[in-house]
């Protein structure tokens, strides 16, 4: 399970989809790529792969009276690392490494400590001594600093020999020092390759981010030995994670398959590939064949809450709710061991199955009559969105499935009317014109349709509001609102994907609220860079160079040629921390630095953006994040923005709906892009800001008889890009610069109205599980 977990750990920090905690992921990196083959002692078979059948056995038994016949063992099969000419002392060195393959780390730190006090020199005990260090680092860091302590006069001593050094790569990696670790390795295979070695920096390259050089690794790994399911499993997910990014044809996602499709040929019952290819076929909108590989998963382990949950939620997802609550109900029943860390999975499965509740009997309900931020509990929806144990006071359960209420049935494409086919392409191609072209977002054909069809309904209305016509909303017909234009994204982007709470923040409770609701992105931490964002930090170098040097002219007018000067020579991020612990004796572990975003409404005014942190430590890991805090007060202050902005945006459209003049239209698009800036600045939901502003923005484009043709840049984010712009004209300017602007072809005016054709959440799920790939047109 902990393998499995672990697994499930790494996608989802890659994914960004999960999160883990530190320690968890730091024996993550342990558990995997520093397996027992890892070891110089190789007390398991270094043929044998986690998951395999039969399962690894253990050379060594925990029994101690076999240590010493264990230690002869050890002797005769040539296992001890730097042996020396003495029998004797190669059989009290063999003792302390028996001691190490038992667990009895503290034993042999005596036991070789003893040995050293005869010859401080003797470089095996040494070894010895620092392999068993870095055993107990896993529990108390603090014996980490000691392991490489004498990984180190190992090196010095003996500096040729590769299994040191991966060794004290297995020491690093655990600490964030990843790039040191890399070092290692690579040093490791210029001395002796080997398929391990490639695998094991394959790896951590994988985990760094960077997929070209892990999926060479990975080949080269397979090229120097074959029959390797763990290594065949990681060369799929970077086949998924590189080249999913950078085309929009499912070319590398295939091939992504074919590699987890080989790792269990090469072994059928090898469970981390049957979970992680449906996961991954869950994520890229494939829920009925992730389902079939749950099942698989599930055959052979009963009790695998990953696969478990993931198979509630697909069949959730799919409205087959009957089979998705038993799943979540075994979950739920999967209680932790007492001392036990319960599974994230234990953790949501209570809300997960809660919604499902809710979602199942409001299924046959017209969506435009009821309110899921209303409905919903202030204390579930807050718990839920910060991921917190499910301990909620006086909860009432949502109702039970009621056996009048059907599971929803597979809809076949034929089964609908060609205008209907037609919007559903349309919607097709639309929503994959949002998905971006950076490592980290995983493309889904299921949210590519439902935000396709969430702009189609926008533009529509959009322009029934600018025809003064009103909209059903909440069981009332009136004059549509912002939010109400916001809504209807939010609605499709929910049903899409139920694992995700996409909630309104200002509808959490007000002591939440108060409080604050914190959107924390990392951008590095430790030694790790989440490239999602890597090209924005040119950007907030630019501006934290700036506000620093504001900083200084205000409390340091003297000092501040010499900052200037010193800012001048800083080229990344990493190298601002010493700057300020130079120029600001108040700069101790780190400093933060506040954005501003200027209102439109208020000539002068501005508005809090969000908070840059940057701490380090004294071996070179460092955060820093980005945060955007949704305090009550903030959020009143954007609300009065976007309402301005959409007062003047209803008036200009509903004039240009009587206008045949060009600049009416432009004004129009400035007024859209504009609310969307402050949209994203504010950061309203719980989930989904980006997708869900992008597809407003195409959709009431469209409604001003512009359609969007161009893709979004590679490396780009529509949130970020409204966040680190410094108006919303620059604002408007590069998205129009993106968006290659031009007439809306008169068909769009003739397309069936998606509401009227999606009423509710079984229509709405139908359309969603249709399959249209051998039907709808391929766009370029």
């Amino acid at each position: 399970r902990l393998m499995l977990n672990g697994l499930l750990c790494l996608f989802g920090k890659l994914t960004g989809l999960e999160d883990c905690d530190s320690h968890f992921f730091k024996f993550t990196i342990h558990l995997f790529f520093f397996s027992p083959e890892s070891s110089i002692l190789q007390l398991e078979d270094p043929d044998c792969e986690d998951g395999s059948n039969p399962p690894c056995e253990s050379v060594f038994s925990l029994n101690a009276e076999k240590i010493l016949n264990q230690a002869k063992l050890f002797i005769e099969q040539k296992k001890i690392p730097f042996p020396v000419d003495n029998h004797n002392t190669n059989e009290e060195l063999a003792i302390g490494y028996v001691l190490i393959g038992n667990g009895l780390y503290d034993e042999a730190i005596k036991h070789f400590s003893l040995l050293l006090q005869g010859d401080p020199e003797l470089v095996s005990a040494i070894y010895g001594r620092g392999i068993a260090y870095g055993k107990k680092s896993l529990q108390d860091i603090k014996n980490a600093d000691l392991a490489l302590y004498e990984l180190n006069r190992v090196i010095t001593l003996e500096p040729n020999w590769p299994e040191v050094y991966e060794q004290r790569a297995e020491i690093l990696s655990p600490l964030g020092r990843i790039s040191e670790a890399l070092g290692d390795l690579t040093k490791a295979i210029q001395l002796q390759p080997s398929a391990r070695l490639y695998r094991h920096r394959g790896t951590l390259l994988f985990i760094s981010e960077d997929y070209v050089a892990a999926m060479e690794d990975f080949q080269q790994s397979l090229e120097l030995k074959k029959n390797q399911p763990i290594a065949m499993l990681y060369k799929g997910l970077t086949f998924f994670h590189r080249g999913m990014y950078s085309s929009p044809n499912l070319g590398d996602f295939e091939s992504a398959m074919e590699s987890f499709q080989k790792a269990l040929m090469l072994n059928q019952n090898h469970i981390q590939s049957l979970q992680l290819r449906g996961m991954m076929l869950y994520h890229h909108g494939s829920l009925q064949e992730a389902i079939g590989n749950f099942k698989r998963c599930l055959q052979l382990e009963p009790y695998n809450e990953v696969c478990q949950y993931m198979k509630g939620l697909s069949h959730v997802a799919m409205g087959q709710f009957y089979e998705g609550i038993k799943a979540q109900t075994k979950v739920m029943l999967n209680d932790p061991l007492l001392g036990q860390k319960a599974s994230s999975e234990y953790l949501k499965v209570k809300y997960l199955r809660e919604y499902s509740r809710y979602l199942h009997s409001h299924l046959d309900i017209p969506v435009a009559e009821y309110n899921v931020d209303q409905d919903l509990p202030g204390n579930f929806k807050n718990h839920w969105a910060k991921n917190l144990p499910f301990l909620i006071e006086d909860y009432e359960e949502q109702p039970g499935l009621q056996p009048h209420i059907k599971d929803v049935l597979p809809q076949n494409f034929d089964s609908y009317s060609s205008e209907v086919q037609k919007l559903i392409c349309t919607a097709d191609h639309l929503g994959a014109l949002m998905q971006y072209d950076t490592p980290g977002f995983l493309p889904n054909r299921r949210i590519h349709r439902a935000m396709g069809l969430a702009t189609l309904e926008v533009m529509q209305a959009m322009h029934r509001t600018w025809s003064n016509s009103k909209v059903r909303v909440n069981g009332k017909t009136r004059q549509m609102q912002w939010r109400d234009m916001f809504d209807i994204a939010v609605k499709w982007r929910r049903i899409a994907d139920p694992d995700q709470p996409v909630l309104w923040l200002d509808q959490m409770p007000a002591r939440s609220l108060s409080r604050g609701f914190n959107n924390h992105i990392n951008l590095i931490r430790g030694q790790i860079i989440n490239i999602r964002y890597l090209a924005y930090f040119d950007n907030i170098l630019d501006f934290i160079k700036d506000r620093i040097l504001v900083y200084h002219g205000a409390y340091n007018p003297r000092g501040l040629l010499e900052v200037r000067q010193a800012l001048e020579n800083v080229n990344k991020v990493e190298d601002l921390l010493p700057i300020m612990k130079q120029f600001n004796s108040k700069t101790r572990d780190g400093f933060t630095v506040n954005s501003k975003v200027p209102s439109m409404k208020d000539s002068g005014k501005e508005y809090d953006g969000f908070t840059i942190t940057i701490t380090g430590d004294r071996v070179g890991n460092m955060l820093f994040s980005v945060e955007t805090q949704t305090t009550e007060e903030r959020t009143q202050q954007y609300q009065s923005e976007i309402e301005s902005i959409y007062k003047d945006l209803t008036t200009k459209g509903k004039a240009l709906m009587l206008s045949t003049e060009l600049g009416d239209a432009d004004a129009v698009c400035n007024l859209i892009l504009s609310l969307v800036y402050y949209f994203c600045n504010l950061m309203p939901l719980s989930r989904g800001s980006s997708v869900v502003a992008y597809s407003v923005v195409m959709g009431a484009l469209m409604a001003t008889g512009k359609e969007v043709i161009g893709r979004i840049p590679k490396g780009k984010l529509v949130d970020f890009e409204a966040m680190t712009t410094p108006s919303p004209d620059s604002f408007s300017k590069t998205a129009k610069s993106w968006m290659n602007l031009k007439s809306l072809p008169s068909w769009y005016q003739s397309l069936p109205s998606v509401a009227e054709t999606f009423p509710s959440t079984r229509t709405m799920i139908e359309v969603l599980n249709t399959d249209s790939s051998s039907h709808c047109p391929k766009k370029s």
